[in-house]
């Protein structure tokens, strides 16, 4: 299991300022890791949380790199599931690539919550849903939240 010895990242966060870019793909999935990093941030006591839905994976860097301007930290979530083609490898790498690269040149965090999965069951088994074996919009959603309070600890924000 991909989650084995995970760390505890609940922390307070009250006050920060932290939004969710998600995918449109595969809807079961999506609102199951949506709804995992809402409870997550809410836990955390962060409010007012916008969601907004790219068009695809593909496009998540650019709307998380719009939304790092104004956020203390940025939840990406997506899921691509691999096909009969290559496309399945472009879309991940430039995706992956592409949201690390906001957040180093934003000094944002981003939460990354893309799920890269042979089959649709591998999916919804890290979707947080009822009966899933983990909760990967949960766990993305306190990374982000986790490193923007440390960054503002160390005065690194």
């Amino acid at each position: 299991m991909s989650g084995h010895g995970a760390p505890s990242l609940a922390v307070r966060a009250e006050g920060l300022r932290v939004a969710i870019v998600a995918s449109q793909w595969h809807t079961v999935v999506m609102d199951g890791l949506i709804d995992g990093a809402l409870a997550a941030l809410q836990d955390a006591g962060v409010r007012d949380v916008p969601v907004v839905r790219a068009p695809g994976s593909f496009e998540l860097p650019i709307l998380a790199r719009g939304l790092a301007q104004r956020h203390d930290a940025v939840v990406a979530l997506g899921v691509v599931i691999r096909g009969g083609t290559p496309h399945f490898d472009y879309v991940c790498s430039a995706a992956t690539d592409g949201l690390s690269r906001v957040a180093l040149d934003t000094g944002t965090p981003v939460g990354f919550g893309l799920l890269t999965c042979d089959t649709e069951e591998q999916a919804l088994d890290r979707a947080g849903l009822p009966g899933s074996s983990e909760d990967k919009g949960r766990e993305a959603a306190e990374a982000a939240v986790a490193t923007a309070v440390l960054l503002r600890d160390l005065h690194l924000g």
